[in-house]
């Protein structure tokens, strides 16, 4: 099953000529999701080619770098004639100003859009097999992160095994494999923890938004395939990092080998490494191996853990 990251949006709050501020597309087995939707994030979206139809999108925060797409992505689903809801989930006490943004402008659009406060630690958005979770943050206004979060899978089914125990092949090898006991011709019984083996975790995708370094995001990126952590100040602007409630490209590094993420995105990148990023990519390699700076365009194939 497909699960994709294309980075929209890498900027900080300003943007450069080479980077959108915040927004990250998701696609998961053709569901398709939006972390943040900065100004510019529908033009990103047709330059990248992820297309229009969005299932649900996720805000951090109610900063314009964050938002301020918003409303010219959604009058462009009315234009394309969309006509399901759209949830949009903001952090608790943000609903209002995310109302008055969407309509400061025009009436609503002609489908609904379902507007989900949410608190840290709660369940934002669910599907088959997979949930999107709400993480602390800790960044100068109401806030939270996302963890995309699949459920385990079934364990391998051994069929050189099931044959052994003469199980013929067909409707009862998709019984085991569910779960369940099945009964030979000549009465024999064979279990399916006998051709089955332990399950098999789904994956995990974090994403921080704005946030200075947390236990928070430690515990929910444990064993993630893809964290994606602010990173907007290198070490020599740290005192700069904390005022402004960010994280250092270090101390990204550090909250991915702690919580030991298998791949650490940088993101949110300040303005002032336009023209070289190598500085970010340099210091938290020094912490962490599977660190890289996210660039625009750039596309991440998330593969199953084994």
């Amino acid at each position: 099953m497909t699960l994709r990251v294309t980075f929209l949006g890498t900027s900080g709050a300003i943007p450069t000529a080479g980077r959108n501020p915040s927004a990250i597309h998701v696609n998961r087995e053709g569901e398709q999701f939006l972390f943040d939707v900065a100004e510019g994030t529908q033009r990103q979206m047709m330059r990248f080619s992820t297309g229009f139809s969005i299932s649900a999108i996720f805000l951090t925060h109610i900063h314009g770098d964050h938002v301020l797409g918003l409303p010219g992505l959604v009058q462009t689903m009315a234009f394309n004639e969309r006509t399901e809801p759209l949830p949009v989930t903001t952090p608790t006490g943000t609903g209002d100003r995310l109302r008055s943004l969407l309509t400061s402008i025009a009436d609503g659009p002609s489908f609904r859009i379902e507007i989900q406060e949410v608190r840290a630690g709660e369940t934002a958005f669910s599907g088959e097999g997979y949930e999107v979770r709400t993480v602390a943050t800790d960044h100068r206004t109401r806030s939270v992160g996302y963890a995309l979060v699949e459920a385990d899978r079934k364990g391998r089914f051994d069929r050189e095994r099931a044959e052994e125990l003469g199980v013929p092949e067909g409707p009862l090898f998709s019984r085991l494999h569910d779960g369940e006991t099945v009964e030979l011709a000549d009465g024999t019984l064979v279990r399916s923890e006998e051709v089955v083996g332990q399950p098999r975790p789904g994956r995990r995708l974090v994403y921080t938004g704005d946030t200075r370094p947390t236990e928070s995001v430690v515990e929910a990126a444990r064993d993630a395939d893809l964290l994606i952590h602010d990173a907007t100040f290198v070490d020599e602007a740290a005192a700069r990092a904390r005022e402004t409630g960010h994280a250092t490209a270090r101390e990204a590094a550090e909250v991915a080998k702690r919580a030991g993420a298998k791949r650490l995105a940088l993101t949110h990148v300040s303005s002032r490494y336009a023209g070289d990023v190598s500085v970010l990519a340099n210091e938290a390699g020094d912490v962490f191996e599977g660190a890289f700076v996210a660039e625009d365009g750039q596309r991440i194939d998330v593969p199953y853990p084994e």
